[in-house]
């Protein structure tokens, strides 16, 4: 029991942080749908409770927005814990195969670039953090 207690605080930890940097939770798959009918860019945070995405994706992702140019919605989804909603959102990352952490920058619905664990797993934070902000300069408007 005391396991499963812990795990579950590990995970509402998780939610707790994108949330706190102002992403927006998408729990289901009509979520996701809805959030990535959105016109403009998406930066969407695949979120996950291995230690690169707490350590490495998590901080990334709250401070690369903090810059010139930011897509104009954060959202996230749970890999592994909102099933359907994780498994929707992919179905939009045509050509990249399943990965968590990783990010996927959507404009207008349509995938524009994808960060991949293999991008951010063994990396320093500041260097995801510099990818994410290379594709916001590529895809995003000012803010």
């Amino acid at each position: 029991m005391f396991q499963f207690q812990f795990f579950n605080d590990i995970v509402e930890q998780a939610r707790r942080e994108m949330v706190a940097a102002g992403y927006e939770e998408l729990r289901t798959p009509e979520e996701v749908d809805e959030a990535f009918k959105r016109k403009g860019t998406t930066l969407v945070m695949i979120n996950s409770v291995c230690g690169c995405a707490g350590g490495i994706a998590r901080p990334a992702a709250a401070h690369a927005i903090h810059y010139d140019k930011r897509p104009d919605y954060l959202v996230t989804v749970f890999a592994g814990q909102d099933k359907e909603a994780t498994a929707r959102a992919r179905e939009y990352f045509e050509g990249y195969p399943p990965s968590s952490p990783s990010f996927a920058l959507l404009k207008d619905g349509k995938i524009c670039t994808m960060i991949e664990r293999h991008e951010i797993e063994g990396y320093e934070p500041i260097a995801v953090i510099q990818k994410l902000q290379a594709a916001f300069d590529q895809y995003c408007d000012e803010v």
